[in-house]
């Protein structure tokens, strides 16, 4: 195995404080939304349920539109 040497590698910055300190902190994870949706539970019909599911994937955000519009319209 080849010996590590500084000259051909010399490409890299060192990595002292003053190296640091320019360095950002990452963020991780999804930004931060300004209406975050608030987790609820909420008891329901076993029928009703296994119909809303049965319409596949997404079908909880399905409700919340659903909710959202009633809620606009007054209706609720």
């Amino acid at each position: 195995m080849a010996k590590f040497d500084p000259e051909i590698h010399d490409d890299n910055p060192p990595m002292d404080a003053a190296f640091m300190a320019g360095m950002k902190p990452s963020r991780r994870g999804r930004p931060k939304l300004e209406a975050p949706k608030v987790e609820v539970k909420i008891r329901l019909d076993a029928k009703t349920v296994e119909h809303l599911r049965g319409s596949g994937p997404g079908w909880q955000t399905r409700v919340n539109a659903l909710l959202g519009k009633l809620v606009a319209s007054g209706q609720i």
